[in-house]
């Protein structure tokens, strides 16, 4: 599903015209977090989420979270719901057994870096990583679910998004009103230039809540190995641009740019086209990490993925939101 273009616009006619559904809407994310007892899992749970609809870079977060918690010593384990994946679990992901039709792209993603698993119930599928051998969870999303306890929350914006035009759902892209997320969260992650003034809202609402801020770093080794070599990019991520953004950023000769919805299901036909385009304009097919593990198997090779990993601008910074949880 693609965003409405409204949304990321300056608030207009459309969106409030909507606003009466947009107020229900919140009404409805209000009760549900009034009404929730949250349980524990007998370990402490770290969720990474967002506010908006569509993606804000929590995976690469969550991978951020995982190393730091890792580098302590703590055997932790990843959450999802596994969206996109026909699974509902709870189960671990096993990246020899499943594909990201059975468990959702990020999950399979995240599980080469740890142990991770799927659950539609999110408490029952953190009570078996628990089973399982984790120490700690890190969610990735999950932030209004209210089922599951959370011991720290970390609330992660798009730079080049933000809050879009700050309206509530359908008449904006907010899952539920800003002042009320943040005051669940304990620290807001900015992936990217703030070019929104994101940093000025929540310093507005929520004053002592910490902005940390980060960048997504390419590999540099892929990327030397594409420089000079002209590259048909695509993209079926919350925001096809960022990744073309980085291509351009990097020197690459994008021959082509294509976007795609988020979280697509690639056909092999699909691909199979796509590919002979590539051939044709004597271009490399290059995609994102998160699209590679949803290609057609027989196609994988033939397409090159470029991994980011997330850089903190302040390295310690991570560390002092964590602090004790472990």
């Amino acid at each position: 599903m693609k965003a409405p273009g409204f949304w990321y616009q300056p608030a207009g006619p459309l969106a409030a015209l909507l606003s009466p559904l947009a107020c229900l809407y919140a009404l409805g994310a209000r009760r549900r977090q009034a009404k929730a007892a949250p349980q524990g899992a007998g370990i402490p749970v770290i969720c990474v989420g967002n506010l908006v609809a569509g993606g804000a870079g929590k995976t690469p977060v969550a991978q951020a979270v995982m190393r730091a918690l890792r580098a302590r010593g703590v055997q932790a384990h990843y959450l999802s719901r596994g969206y996109g994946g026909r699974l509902t679990g709870p189960l671990r992901v096993d990246p020899a057994e499943h594909c990201a039709a059975d468990v959702g792209d990020e999950p399979l993603l995240l599980s080469r870096t740890a142990p991770a698993w799927i659950s539609a119930d999110r408490l029952a599928g953190a009570r078996a990583a628990r089973d399982g051998g984790a120490q700690a969870l890190v969610m990735d999303d999950g932030f209004q679910n209210p089922a599951l306890a959370k011991d720290l929350s970390l609330l992660v914006v798009d730079g080049g998004a933000g809050f879009g035009n700050g309206h509530v759902i359908p008449a904006g892209p907010l899952r539920e009103p800003l002042a009320d997320g943040l005051a669940r969260a304990r620290a807001v992650v900015i992936v990217g230039a703030d070019r929104t003034g994101a940093a000025v809202q929540v310093a507005g609402l929520a004053p002592t809540l910490p902005i940390l801020t980060a960048r997504l770093v390419p590999d540099a080794a892929v990327a030397a190995g594409l420089a000079g070599r002209p590259v048909l990019a695509f993209a079926g991520i919350g925001r096809p641009g960022k990744f073309f953004d980085t291509c351009r950023e990097l020197g690459l000769t994008m021959t082509e740019a294509l976007p795609f919805p988020d979280h697509h299901p690639y056909a092999e036909a699909e691909i199979a086209r796509l590919v002979d385009r590539a051939s044709a304009l004597g271009a490399v097919p290059l995609t994102t990490e998160k699209d590679w593990v949803r290609l057609p198997a027989a196609y994988q090779t033939a397409i090159k993925a470029l991994p980011v990993v997330l850089a903190f601008d302040d390295p310690a910074a991570l560390d002092r939101v964590l602090g004790t949880v472990s």
